[in-house]
């Protein structure tokens, strides 16, 4: 199973091929792809916009060998129009990586053989968009573009002067404003090494290190494996940032387990499927929006991935939680301890698998570059293998995991591919300003309600998007109206990036809660559905997020800090209680309205938010307080029938 960083292929999207003669052609390029990736990225000075135009050639070649034309339609032969299609897609990107120097010496004026190219290559490249992501994202890069020629003609405020195909198309595939423009950078340096690092640590077996060490560590525990796969699914989110292979990974063993000891198939693929979904936003390897993150706020990786790190806990900690109140509703114990693994044997045995987990860390928190620190990781992986002849990567495995990086970054590569339209006509058409500007107007200035605007286009988009595709488009468009009202840039970005990330459990395209339903056998809509109540608490902590930053990492006063990280967990538990009903026993629906209301006046650090905190605890108290004279009571019945 790949690790690579969300490997975000829409159901739409065409089926791949799978026979052995498009196999072994394919491995090859993709082996080609990596090594070329590698080189360029770590040994030679090629220019940006050269690298992006051979990455894209390579991601173009691929899909259209990988991806049929219509879902489903896996053949034992490519057709010849799919080769035509896969030779002009890469001679288009070629083209262009050939002809560049000429186009600048002639003061970027193009010949008209520049425009043809120019015109094939968009068009190949929202075919190959529609293939493998799915026919949404490059619609709406097609709206883009036509906004973008005939803007005069849209009514009231988001009217332009319009711009002619020629300048259109030639900001779009002639410079770096738009296919070769931010996106598909990040694509081709940061995300393929990840990515690669991901695959090469998948063939050392380190998933195998986090499985056994969740086990030995809680698997005993009330609702073991439903913690177990919480534990695993963060620890595998730390080198992968796709949910959909989190969970095809862990929840393999970790659902069959979750339904063995009493959890119901509905409830066991939805842990999973919330607690896979973290896996994006944990760091140091967080979902592929993460680094498209960093190059919108020109800050470093490490700025993000220490972003990332405590609003991780409060999302696993908040999945412990609802965890925990459904096993002791239930009265669900843990695994024999018998069962499990020692943890000791396991940090003895395979303790030494996540050393380049730590290298990567290592490298990256003492200032070195990501693609310095992805390549670090690389090296590591493969000499730590050495240390036991099972993990031990030898050439095949080398080359299946180069081949597993060429094809997983497709999807990915050419999602960014069609983004960098948007991007582009966004800025060549001021777009963000006008939203921007008429967001402010619209929520008169209240914060909360811009909030609530961001969060509702962010959950509309995630319906037809890819989370990377989801946060890009919004971020463009919306995040300038957050920063204007002096929102924290990280804060506002992150606010967005969020809600792209729960697109894998937000209905009615919840790929990871899919994927859960069909290993736990039950319902997807259910699974669906039941994911969402349980990751409730995380669509409260983006506003958290946004209205205390220091939880992202900001400068803030020490107190400051430790006050909003207790609050922020309160504001968890609170949720989870009023979402799932229970903490300590079944609340009531006045209990449960008041934990709701409280956890939302927590979000504001004004006095609401002591009116909250009391709210809240006052429900807590009078839940312990009827939980603790239970336990009297049925303590005296006892000694009664004792006697």
């Amino acid at each position: 199973m790949s690790t690579s960083l969300e490997s975000e292929a829409r159901p739409q999207a065409g089926s791949k091929r799978a026979t052995g003669v498009v196999v072994s052609i394919c491995s090859i390029i993709a082996v080609a792809f990596s090594v070329f990736e590698i080189w360029a990225n770590s040994f030679s000075f090629l220019p940006t916009l050269k690298l992006n135009t051979i990455h894209l050639a390579f991601l173009m070649f691929l899909c259209f060998l990988m991806y049929p034309a219509r879902r489903g339609a896996a053949r034992d032969k490519v057709p010849a129009i799919d080769w035509i299609f896969a030779i002009l897609g890469a001679g288009c990107a070629l083209y262009f990586c050939l002809s560049f120097d000429a186009l600048y010496n002639r003061g970027m004026i193009p010949l008209p053989r520049d425009y043809v190219v120019a015109v094939v290559g968009l068009l190949l490249v929202l075919e190959a968009g529609r293939r493998s992501t799915g026919p949404i994202l490059p619609v709406l890069a097609i709206i883009f573009l036509l906004y973008a020629r005939y803007g005069q003609y849209v009514p009231g405020v988001f009217a332009h002067g319009g711009f002619p195909w020629s300048r259109v198309v030639s900001r779009m595939f002639m410079t770096d404003a738009g296919v070769f423009g931010t996106t598909i950078t990040i694509s081709s340096t940061y995300l393929f090494l990840f990515v690669l690092f991901g695959e090469f640590l998948a063939k050392s077996g380190v998933g195998d290190f986090f499985n056994d060490f969740a086990f030995s560590l809680i698997g005993h525990r009330r609702g073991g494996p439903a913690q177990v796969s919480v534990i695993s699914s963060a620890l595998m989110g730390t080198i992968s940032g796709s949910s959909i292979a989190n969970v095809a990974t862990t929840g393999s063993f970790t659902i069959p387990l979750m339904k063995r000891i009493g959890y119901t198939p509905d409830f066991a693929g939805a842990v999973e499927a919330t607690a896979s979904t973290g896996g994006m936003i944990m760091p140091p390897i967080m979902g592929a929006a993460a680094f498209l993150m960093a190059g919108f706020l020109g800050v470093p990786y490490t700025t993000i991935m220490v972003a990332g790190i405590i609003p991780a806990i409060l999302y696993y900690l908040s999945l412990l939680f609802v965890i925990d109140m459904e096993a002791q509703q239930r009265g669900l114990l843990g695994l024999p301890k018998s069962d499990l693994p020692k943890l000791w044997e396991v940090l003895r045995d395979k303790g030494y698998r996540v050393i380049p987990v730590l290298v990567i860390i290592y490298a990256l928190v003492t200032g070195l570059t990501a693609i310095t620190s992805a390549f670090a990781g690389l090296v590591s992986t493969v000499l730590v293998s050495l240390f036991n002849r099972k993990s031990r990567m030898g050439l095949k495995k080398i080359v299946e995991a180069l081949a597993g990086a060429g094809r997983s970054i497709v999807p990915i590569g050419l999602a960014c591919a069609v983004v960098g339209i948007i991007v582009g006509v966004t800025g060549m058409t001021a777009l963000g300003s006008v939203v921007a500007y008429n967001m402010i107007n619209l929520s008169r200035g209240v914060t909360l309600l811009a909030l609530v605007f961001v969060l509702l286009a962010s959950l509309v988009a995630s319906m037809g998007l890819p989370a990377t595709a989801c946060y890009v488009v919004v971020a463009a468009i919306a995040a300038p109206a957050l920063v204007r009202m002096n929102i924290p840039p990280l804060a506002a970005h992150f606010f967005v990036f969020w809600f792209g990330c729960l697109s894998g459990i937000t209905p009615p395209v919840a790929l990871a809660s899919y994927t859960a339903a069909g290993i736990a056998g039950s319902n997807p809509n259910k699974v669906a559905m039941t994911a969402l109540r349980i990751a409730a608490p995380g669509f409260l902590l983006p506003f958290l997020l946004v209205y205390r930053p220091e939880l992202l990492g900001l400068p803030a006063p020490m107190p400051r800090l430790v006050v909003s990280i207790g609050v922020a967990v309160l504001a968890c538990l609170s949720t989870a209680c009023c979402t799932h009903g229970y903490f300590m026993g079944k609340l009531s629906m006045w209990e449960r309205v008041l934990m709701g209301i409280g956890s939302v006046m927590l979000v504001n650090p004004d006095m609401w938010s002591y009116v909250g905190i009391t709210m809240i605890a006052c429900v807590l108290a009078y839940r312990w307080y009827r939980a603790r004279r239970g336990r009297n009571r049925s303590a005296g019945l006892q000694c009664e029938a004792c006697t």
